[in-house]
């Protein structure tokens, strides 16, 4: 049956994407600001798609048996991340009640670009998608591989636009003083954990 692969495809795929890390503390920041947020959840969620397709054809086996990507992704990922992180804090100790309209805003390119790196510069997202989706989905069949991709896209789709569309329904909450510094260090502690795991890992390897 069709509906089995694909079901374990969704919801193994929103148990990986369903959780505090990077990439889901930027898009809800750009959701509650508004800013280019729809182009965001566009980016995450294509990208998502392209790297659990790359898992299913096995691309997967081949990147996990890359020394160099992993090395040169881990480190990259950790200067991106602890930057953004830096940032964050930075913009915590100005952050008073602004509403939404009066923070500072990324442009559409600077925003697309913050988007790729936070999402292609940190190695877990290659764990989740690539090796782990790739090597659930490997097991089925070629012809019943392609509904557990679809269910695992279909998991990241929902998740991404559910955050980042949801995100205004906590706009009363950020008209209140100091909410919005309340979230730039969470954003900038989130960052800079998955900062420190990356490069804890890298010294342990």
């Amino acid at each position: 049956m069709i509906f089995t692969p694909f079901l374990q495809g969704l919801g193994t795929g929103a148990g990986l994407i369903i959780a505090i890390g990077a990439q889901n503390a930027f898009v809800l920041s750009r959701g509650l600001t508004r800013n280019h947020h729809l182009a965001v959840v566009l980016i995450c969620a294509v990208s998502d798609a392209l790297l659990i397709t790359l898992g299913l054809s096995g691309m997967g086996i081949v990147l996990a048996q890359s020394e160099a990507f992993a090395v040169w992704a881990t480190w990259l990922g950790v200067a991106f991340l602890f930057w953004y992180g830096l940032r964050s804090f930075r913009s915590a100790l100005h952050s008073g009640s602004l509403a939404p309209q009066e923070r500072a805003r990324m442009g559409l390119g600077a925003t697309v670009a913050a988007t790729l790196a936070v999402t292609f510069l940190n190695p877990h997202v290659y764990l989740d998608t690539v090796l782990l989706l790739g090597s659930i989905g490997g097991r089925y069949p070629e012809a019943q591989r392609f509904f557990f991709g679809a269910g695992a896209v279909t998991a990241s789709l929902v998740w991404f636009l559910a955050l980042g569309l949801g995100a205004r329904l906590l706009l009363p909450f950020f008209r209140h003083p100091r909410s919005w510094a309340v979230l730039d260090v969470l954003v900038g502690l989130t960052m800079w954990g998955v900062a420190a795991s990356l490069a804890t890992s890298a010294f342990a390897g």
